[in-house]
């Protein structure tokens, strides 16, 4: 059975006219702490991966909330797209991004020696998460000086889809609490967009479904 790519669904849906481009552009909102030390650019906007956990991209977005703002902290794997580590809460402080990353590492301890690369915003410039990242073993890699929205893109990319699909049009966020808002985003990302979405980027297949592929080749090849 072929899986139709997600450009073959996009282009039939927009022919039987239920499909809309995105209502909002994405905005980041992380700030850049023009005084703390930076990290180097290890990417260069080089988001592909050969292997699993050795290029990671990390990033935040909000969403409103009745009471309050729900702030969503995700570290996507370039190999697959898939969300590796997921942490929400109401503030967008550095535990969040600290987190994260622990979230990532008991999840798949194989991210040890990973590059995991942000923009340059000050939770990310702070000595709590720069204690972490050395925790972790991982290589922080951040936007170059200067940098513009093209350097961390792929997570821009992501949380458009994600509110995309999941949230505009179908739910008033301002109607719900942010509790609510953590379960139906948690399902969408460890559930939906793990094991069923379809990627283009990954032929037609879900990331895990992806990875799967890649450690069966393994085996394989031993």
């Amino acid at each position: 059975m072929n899986i139709p790519s997600e450009r073959t669904v996009y282009r039939i849906m927009e022919e039987i006219g239920i499909s809309h481009p995105p209502r909002r552009k994405p905005k980041g909102i992380t700030k850049a702490d023009r005084e703390a030390r930076k990290s180097d650019d290890l990417l260069k906007r080089d988001f592909h991966a050969e292997e699993p956990l050795t290029k990671c991209v990390t990033d935040i977005t909000e969403i409103k909330a009745s009471d309050g703002k729900l702030y969503v902290s995700a570290v996507f794997d370039c190999f697959d797209s898939s969300v590796v580590g997921l942490a929400m809460d109401t503030n967008m402080k550095a535990p969040l991004c600290v987190q994260t990353l622990e979230n990532t590492f008991n999840a798949y301890p194989g991210i040890r020696g990973a590059i995991i690369h942000s923009d340059r915003g000050s939770q990310y410039t702070s000595q709590l998460y720069r204690n972490a990242v050395r925790q972790y073993g991982i290589q922080q890699s951040m936007n170059s000086a200067g940098g513009r929205c093209h350097d961390n893109a792929r997570c821009e990319s992501m949380w458009a889809r994600m509110k995309s699909e999941l949230l505009y049009d179908r739910y008033d966020t301002e109607k719900m609490t942010t509790d609510e808002l953590r379960t139906i985003i948690w399902r969408y990302f460890i559930s939906y967009w793990n094991n069923r979405r379809i990627c283009s980027a990954n032929g037609g297949l879900p990331p895990m479904v992806k990875r799967q592929q890649y450690y069966d080749s393994l085996k394989e090849a031993a």
